[in-house]
């Protein structure tokens, strides 16, 4: 019996005021009757436009259409045959924009949940069945290297195994999952979960080498003349930016990518952390994306008093996804919008005090498509702060391109491929941030999922 109720089956998530305090899962997915109940909305369309706004083409309306018949491990096989990051992207992809904005539903009300369904169905199978993959080929001997641990490098890795290549992942940092495990806060991804994935890859037979810093401990080259066939760079964008401004160099101020790395990798919220992370009152997070909701969010669950997200442009004009932005405005984070910073002030300390601002109004578009940000003469104004975020996004890593001979680079640093993944050395391809600059975790596994197929093509010549 079809659902027709206009508005997605609410998610049950953690009480504001508690969870600001813990850094326990906000969200708490779906029970198997709130599955099925929504899962019953799907009109189950014969051109699915959903596929087509998904980076991995999941088999949308097949796996829902398994979920209404309660076969939720037939379900999961659907998911797993296209995506193997299920219960990540089930929780970080924003669905709003992808696959939900296609969906015929939200025509005339709210779109099929697709990606708590998604997350409901990963969940379940991983609870249920955690040994999982069973459509090995036979290993075919051919050595293929994979450079970073992050959702690139992941999918590549399981496709390539998937297909019988003997695969080796080679990750910088002491654990495996790259930007999952350092980036994205444990409220929002359990890092339990990216364990799991990580399992199962091992089950598949791939081989993960950490404290591999390839550039370093090995070159690209020593990888071919070790017998590699192909080598994947997934090394991800994790060179922050900053503005430029002064007083940035004073202590108390860092990038999103150091505070973000401390907590959630090195778990500097826990008794037995090593790892010190700075204890604040009051921060400001300069920038507007989701890593910018992560930080502040990580800030007030650390036991600042106030945190305030600072944004030269307009709300609307934020990057991050709308949910991200609700859950940080209920938790009690304070938006400043068409705020600048133009200088970080010290105390007699020689820390940070404060950040003079200017407010900004909005004018014609610029090259993004976005009105672009004017100051307002004579606007200036001091934030009281003692901890300033820098979150103005990040840029790929010099280190590979640096020691790899005629790998080259477009003027941002990022790797430039050919339509095939390829990059501009024989037998090297890439892909996700490493290419694109900093992007969505969905894009990035979509990249690893082409350059899988395009390194099977180019080693069964």
């Amino acid at each position: 019996m079809a659902n027709m109720s206009k508005t997605k089956v609410p998610m049950p998530e953690q009480d504001p005021k508690v969870r600001a305090h813990n850094f326990m899962e906000v969200t708490l997915g779906y029970t198997e009757e709130q599955a099925v109940e929504e899962a019953n909305r799907c009109l189950g369309c014969k051109n699915p436009a959903c596929v087509q706004g998904c980076p991995v083409n999941i088999r949308i309306p097949e796996f829902i259409k398994k979920i209404q018949e309660r076969d939720f491990r037939g379900a999961h096989d659907i998911i797993f045959s296209t995506n193997p990051l299920g219960q990540v992207s089930g929780r970080v992809c924003p669905q709003e924009s992808q696959c939900e904005s296609k969906c015929v539903r939200g025509i005339k009300g709210e779109p099929v949940a697709i990606g708590r369904l998604e997350r409901f169905v990963s969940d379940w199978n991983y609870a249920n069945n955690p040994e999982s993959p069973k459509d090995l080929k036979e290993k075919n001997g051919i050595k293929v290297a994979v450079v970073g641990s992050g959702p690139a490098g992941v999918t590549c890795a399981t496709d390539l195994a998937r297909n019988g290549y003997e695969v080796t992942i080679f990750e910088a940092l002491h654990t495996v999952g790259g930007v999952l495990v350092y980036g994205i806060p444990e409220f929002r991804l359990p890092k339990s979960i990216v364990q799991t994935s990580i399992e199962r890859l091992k089950y598949m037979g791939v081989e993960i080498m950490t404290n591999m810093v390839i550039g370093r401990v090995l070159t690209i080259d020593e990888l071919f003349e070790m017998g590699y066939k192909a080598v994947f760079v997934g090394s991800g964008a994790g060179l922050p930016m900053f503005m430029g401004i002064p007083g940035e160099s004073l202590k108390g101020v860092m990038s999103a990518n150091e505070y973000l790395t401390r907590t959630n990798l090195m778990k500097a919220y826990t008794e037995e952390a090593d790892t010190p992370i700075i204890k604040s009152k009051a921060v400001a997070v300069v920038g507007g994306g989701n890593v910018a909701m992560d930080a502040a969010r990580c800030a007030l669950r650390l036991g600042a008093d106030h945190v305030y997200v600072v944004y030269r442009r307009g709300e609307a004009e934020m990057p991050a996804r709308a949910e991200e932005k609700h859950h940080a405005k209920e938790e009690g984070i304070e938006f400043k919008t068409l705020c600048n910073p133009i200088e970080i002030v010290a105390g007699e300390d020689g820390r940070v005090c404060g950040m003079k601002c200017v407010r900004m109004e909005l004018g014609e578009p610029d090259a993004s498509g976005r009105r672009r940000p004017i100051e307002v003469p004579n606007s200036e104004f001091l934030l009281d702060v003692d901890t300033v975020i820098m979150s103005l996004g990040t840029s790929p890593n010099p280190l590979i391109r640096s020691t790899t001979p005629g790998l080259e680079t477009n003027r941002k640093g990022c790797l430039i491929v050919n339509e095939n993944e390829m990059t501009t050395r024989e037998g090297v391809f890439a892909g996700g941030d490493a290419v694109t600059g900093a992007a969505t975790v969905i894009l990035a596994m979509g990249a690893g999922k082409k350059a899988a197929a395009e390194i099977h093509k180019f080693l069964q010549k």
